[in-house]
């Protein structure tokens, strides 16, 4: 990968200390982006910030919460106030079906069984986070007339497997959200795309008590999967390119596909 295909751009990558999103956030990195990585969790931030940065790249920590308004408002004033603007909005902040069933594996729970609290967590966390964030940084991306936003999303197959509400629903949410979002946003300038893994990929959403279970059954992905087609999205190669579905486990055909 290029390691100055991103010089002069700013990215910041939300839920990544871990993951997928600690893969793209040490992707865009690694090819010369400014990346800002946020999470609520301030130790794991700090200790994967430090990491990244002791090999020269550039890296900052911000502690967020997507599910709290007056924390994403933070959030944008810090990245006004670094950076003086933003190029990318890698929306990835969730939480799996481990916190609603920690079997939903081996024993998956029909939706009348799920709580409603538990419910509301995950859809507000998983698609309202999605929509919280991208809404308040959008004062930026309006102000420079210019953006690009890439909402992680899931494979269709989860969006219809039996015992995953709300997850399911909450990355169907998230994909519809992406169209529209395309949609209002593409005569401003500002591009909207989909990025998903296409297959079960070894991140902490997966319980450890059914990983190896899970790794006997499937060829899980590595998170670095997300790392070519990310950096393509935030790269100028991308200008233009809006309401997008890119799998990455199928991006090197996309791209063929897309060259014809």
């Amino acid at each position: 990968m290029a390691a100055q295909l991103l010089q002069g751009k700013r990215a910041l990558v939300t839920g990544a200390s871990s993951g997928l999103g600690l893969s793209m956030a040490e992707a865009l990195a690694e090819a010369g982006a400014t990346v800002g990585l946020t999470a609520r969790s301030v130790d794991r931030l700090d200790t994967v910030v430090a990491r990244l940065s002791q090999r020269g790249l550039d890296v900052h920590a911000q502690v967020m919460d997507v599910r709290d308004e007056q924390s994403i408002a933070i959030a944008v004033d810090e990245v006004r106030r670094r950076w003086g603007g933003l190029d990318l909005l890698v929306n990835n902040a969730g939480i799996g079906m481990r916190t609603v069933n920690p079997d939903f594996l081996s024993d998956p729970q029909p939706f009348y069984r799920v709580s409603a609290a538990a419910f509301r967590d995950l859809i507000d966390t998983n698609l309202t986070g999605y929509f919280l964030v991208a809404k308040a940084f959008m004062a930026l991306f309006l102000e420079q007339r210019r953006g690009k936003i890439v909402n992680i999303t899931m494979n269709h197959a989860t969006m219809c497997r039996k015992g995953f509400v709300p997850y399911g629903p909450s990355r169907a949410g998230a994909e519809s959200l992406s169209l529209i979002m395309a949609e209002d946003l593409r005569e401003a300038n500002i591009d909207v795309n989909m990025l998903l893994p296409g297959g079960a990929t070894e991140t902490g959403m997966i319980p450890e008590q059914h990983k190896e279970a899970i790794k006997a059954q499937f060829n899980l992905l590595s998170p670095d999967v997300m790392a070519e087609p990310i950096v393509f999205l935030a790269s100028d190669a991308s200008d233009g390119l809006t309401g997008e579905r890119i799998v990455a486990s199928e991006f090197d055909e996309w791209r063929r596909q897309r060259k014809r």
